[in-house]
């Protein structure tokens, strides 16, 4: 009788389980529709360049199965880590790589972005990513607490978060990888309690920075060109020429595509069409219905996430998984955004499925961070705990 006790307490319950189950599903299916898109939208690049057709694709599986593997390590570990000393060695080590970018960085396609380590390419931007949700996670649990002073969180708030991501923003000027931080952080001070007028200023002042960032800076402004394309002042072939490429993909797709494998534009038509346009490719091969299914399935990430974050043990835990969830969610529809012309380009990869091995690399990563909360979340969550004194009160009054 105890044992078969034992083993019902080691049972997981159903709102822990569930929710895990679907996020693996999710993120597996998207990996998967990934290698076959990398590898259909790159054949003909890599035949161009004079490389074999499956280049591109090794490539990704390698870089995935670097991915996984973190994910799973991070999976077994502790979450409650992040929330110590250990993260600040983790933040030392982007600001560092973050400095070498702007020092000795390699520079393509007019950016700055890319730093070479040896025979290995990095984007140090992609990981700076998790060490912001991170560390604003650490500061909002640290004040909830009352480990740390409103004055003193907000000080190490500013010069430990907003100051590196400013500096990204400079020396790279990068303002898609800035804009999904922002989101990532407005995120974990949503998901911390902070008071809801705090959030939406700070919203309100982002919204603003954004925007005077874009019209007050030409190459931002010219890709305003996605509004009319063909009248982009070089007869569609300057800053409009890659969103009407997108536009001509989309609309030869229909409703259930030219068939996988068929695409036109990836015969070096369409700019970047195995990463940041490879979903104008999935529009085009396999049509409205399989560009609905990605779309579908980012969003069971987002729902399934979100649920693992509603259910941790404690706030950290919960300002760590859902604004992990929240930042890879935003940065897929940003991309799709962007790819159906609702958006100005921003050069931001399709998670789980865009070629590029920073990328691929840093999203698995916060998914084990994710999963990580999801494991240590079997007992009541903070809410429900939450609610719990909130009734001892009431029966005690």
């Amino acid at each position: 009788m105890a044992r078969a006790q034992s083993t019902s307490n080691r049972t997981t319950p159903a709102r822990v389980a569930g929710p895990r189950l679907l996020l693996l599903l999710s993120v597996l299916a998207l990996m998967l529709i990934g290698l076959v898109m990398v590898y259909s939208a790159s054949s003909v690049k890599a035949i161009d360049s004079g490389s074999d057709a499956t280049s591109y694709l090794f490539d990704q599986v390698k870089y995935a199965a670097i991915g996984i593997a973190a994910a799973l390590v991070l999976w077994r570990i502790n979450y409650t880590l992040w929330s110590g000393k250990l993260v600040w060695a983790g933040w030392a080590v982007i600001v560092v790589l973050l400095i070498l970018v702007a020092v000795a960085g390699r520079t393509d396609y007019g950016a700055t972005r890319w730093l070479n380590i040896g025979p290995f390419s990095m984007q140090p931007s992609e990981f700076a990513k998790i060490i912001f949700i991170m560390m604003s996670a650490k500061f909002i649990w640290e004040l909830r607490n009352g480990t740390s002073g409103g004055w003193l969180c907000v000080a190490k708030f500013f010069f430990i978060v907003l100051v590196p991501l400013a500096f990204l923003f400079k020396t790279q000027s990068d303002l898609g990888t800035t804009a999904i931080c922002c989101m990532g952080i407005i995120a974990v001070l949503w998901l911390g309690e902070v008071p809801t007028k705090t959030v939406m200023g700070i919203t309100a002042l982002v919204v603003i920075v954004a925007i005077v960032a874009v019209f007050f800076v030409d190459y931002r402004a010219d890709r305003f060109s996605f509004i009319d394309p063909w009248n982009d002042g070089e007869g569609g072939y300057g800053s409009g020429y890659n969103i009407k490429r997108s536009y001509y993909a989309l609309a030869e797709g229909g409703l259930f595509g030219v068939g996988l494998g068929n695409s036109h534009e990836k015969y070096l038509y369409l700019f970047a069409s195995e990463s940041d346009f490879i979903f104008s490719i999935i529009g085009e091969e396999l049509g409205m219905v399989g560009a609905l299914a990605v779309i579908g399935l980012f969003l069971l990430f987002l729902y399934a996430g979100l649920r693992i974050a509603v259910s941790a043990p404690d706030g950290f835990g919960c300002m760590l998984a859902g604004g992990c969830t929240i930042m890879i969610a935003f940065q897929a529809f940003l991309n799709i955004a962007c790819c159906i012309g609702v958006f100005p380009t921003t050069g931001k990869p399709l998670p789980f499925i865009s070629s590029g091995g920073s990328s691929i690399i840093a999203t698995l990563i916060m998914v084990g961070l994710i999963m990580s909360v999801s494991r240590a979340s079997g007992g009541p969550s903070v809410y429900d705990r939450r609610r719990a004194d909130l009734r001892i009160v009431r029966e005690r009054s």
